[in-house]
């Protein structure tokens, strides 16, 4: 029998968005303002970081630099912390959340450094290289990441561009016994080239207990509208509201 599936409506946040402090588009308010004009009620800025220089990436300076941005940001938006209360008319003030897209290195250790991670609301981590690693290499380096207590979310955890790239080698099995044990979340991309997780992973994820997110991995406004994509392979792999962390009121998904 199917469970009560998540549906599109459900979604109050997104917890993956580049913006153009790195490679996307638009500034942190532009992101802001049409995630809140699309009804979302958090986003979280997860720029890429330094070793993948491509991408401008951020090193430990610029995050600082980006956080106290986001402070600033946030202020105009009359929100004080993560921990936010009501407005007064009973609606909930729009919020963005510090992050970063976190670049995995072929030993499973992290391009930026614990103590500018543990300052930030949301870290995710990610391959962007060396996809030609074998299964066994690939599954050690990804669980040796999601082990650092300050990895929250394992981004697209295959790799896989679809027509353009497959998948790369990793026993998610594995990668789902650990996101157990460590509480990782599991990406459920929802940018059309990715839709990864796929629907078999998400189905086995939701069959372990291990909790999902949604985001678009947006690098323009205009992509908040993939939202839906990952909505419906959520729901080929069986995933309910309460197994996908940013269907979550702020203060519960924190």
């Amino acid at each position: 029998r199917l469970p009560k599936l998540i549906g599109y409506e459900d979604l109050k946040g997104d917890l993956q968005i580049q913006t153009d402090w790195t490679d996307g588009d638009h500034s942190i308010k532009e992101m802001a303002e049409a995630a809140k004009k699309l009804g979302l009620e958090y986003i979280c800025i997860t720029d890429h970081t330094k070793s993948l220089a491509m991408t401008g990436g951020s090193d430990e300076k610029k995050l600082e630099k980006q956080m106290k941005t986001i402070d600033e940001i946030n202020r105009k938006l009359r929100v004080k912390s993560p921990a936010f209360v009501k407005a007064s008319s009973g609606k909930q003030k729009f919020m963005v959340l510090k992050g970063a897209e976190v670049n995995i290195m072929k030993d499973g250790s992290l391009d930026i450094d614990d103590k500018t991670l543990v300052e930030l609301d949301v870290v995710g981590a990610a391959v962007h290289s060396l996809f030609n690693l074998s299964k066994s290499d690939q599954t050690r380096r990804v669980i040796k990441a999601m082990e650092n207590p300050n990895v929250d979310i394992l981004f697209h955890p295959t790799g896989r561009l679809i027509n353009r790239r497959p998948a790369f080698e990793i026993d998610m099995d594995e990668i789902i016994k650990t996101a157990k044990k460590t509480g990782t979340v599991l990406e459920i991309d929802a940018f059309p080239d990715r839709l990864d997780l796929k629907d078999e992973y998400i189905r086995k994820a939701v069959g372990a207990g291990v909790k999902l997110a949604i985001d678009t991995d947006a690098h323009s406004a205009k992509h908040f509208e993939y939202l839906e994509f990952g909505i419906a392979q959520a729901r080929r792999g069986w995933a309910s509201k309460s197994d996908i962390i940013n269907a979550w009121p702020l203060e519960k998904m924190l």
